[in-house]
């Protein structure tokens, strides 16, 4: 019988860019570390009850002692203790710029080195994988990425649909005068491969050499709808069951969701600004931990769970 691989990643990103995209300015200060402090625990809850290890995408300002002082060394504790859970920490820049693909090489090494060392100190070991700001991956990036050593990267979300009601909401954004700090994607990287491949260093969308693998975000076969937390939590029962249903035409199917799936905009003192924006926060967290859980459980009938580290492993082994 053919193994079929399960990945839950977790984008950690921090309140401050949802105020980037929508063109909010800068947020209360008091909620920098919100995603971090309130939905990181609630991931870690359900992962824990079905022995499900994670792999969570962090912002290196966010475990930054120079940038958030005692909050950095909070975020380092807990994050710690998702390592020692066996979750695995991922390399998601240090400052989650959405025009990193557009940086010279420069600026993308200062910003995959500095959250790299610092995710060495939080876990004691090289980092294996890293996914880019917006899903937007550069020849650069991956250049960076290859000299160091990286087993993988995973930033490619070949999901046509997604990438047009990105554009809609930016194009609605700057009509009102209100411009988004989001960029659109290389619109190649849609046609990439949707399962895990080797990327051509010229071009991270095709196949080719690279000496590091492509674990791509998950889409369905043949119609490619996204089959991520942000659309999956939020999608009708039935839309849901569908979706997870279709991913087992793949082998790989990685669940990729963003902290703030699991935000709760009551409790958690969310303005209402980005509450009016982000739709998903207009949903009671109840409602969103009974989804997660569903598409868990359904998946976990037909999956088995590893980290992206360790898919990395099985698709140099196997596929590569």
């Amino acid at each position: 019988m053919t193994t079929r691989y399960l990945a839950v990643s977790i984008d950690v990103d921090p309140v401050p860019c949802y105020y980037r995209i929508y063109g909010l300015g800068e947020p209360p200060e008091e909620l920098r570390d919100l995603v971090m402090r309130r939905c990181v625990p609630r991931f870690a809850e359900v992962l824990a009850r079905r022995g499900v290890a994670a792999t969570f995408f962090i912002v290196g300002a966010d475990v930054d002692v120079h940038v958030l002082g005692g909050r950095a060394r909070a975020a380092r504790a807990l994050l710690g203790d998702l390592v020692a859970a066996g979750h695995e920490l991922g390399n998601h820049s240090h400052g989650h710029p959405y025009e990193m693909a557009r940086l010279g090489a420069d600026d993308v090494a200062r910003e995959i080195g500095a959250c790299d060392a610092l995710l060495r100190e939080i876990t004691g070991r090289p980092t294996a994988g890293f996914r880019a700001p917006g899903y937007d991956l550069s020849t650069t990036m991956l250049a960076e990425l290859a000299r160091r050593g990286y087993a993988y990267d995973s930033s490619i979300f070949p999901a046509p649909g997604y990438y047009a009601a990105k554009a809609a909401v930016m194009a609605a954004l700057a009509a009102v005068g209100q411009p988004s700090g989001a960029v659109m994607t290389d619109p190649r990287a849609l046609a990439a491969p949707p399962a895990p491949y080797r990327p051509a260093m010229a071009a991270p969308w095709r196949r080719g050499q690279a000496p590091l693998v492509e674990l791509p975000i998950a889409v369905t076969p043949w119609a490619r709808i996204p089959a991520i937390g942000t659309s999956l939590l939020l999608a009708p029962p039935w839309a849901r069951r569908a979706t997870v249903a279709a991913m087992r035409g793949r082998r790989f199917f990685n669940f990729e969701l963003h902290g703030m799936d699991l935000a709760d905009a009551e409790a958690d003192g969310i303005p209402g600004e980005l509450v009016a924006r982000q739709a998903d926060l207009r949903r009671p967290l109840a409602d969103k931990l009974a989804a997660f859980e569903a598409v868990l459980d359904q998946a976990l009938a037909h999956f088995e769970p590893v980290t992206l580290r360790d898919a990395a492993s099985w698709v140099h082994r196997e596929i590569c």
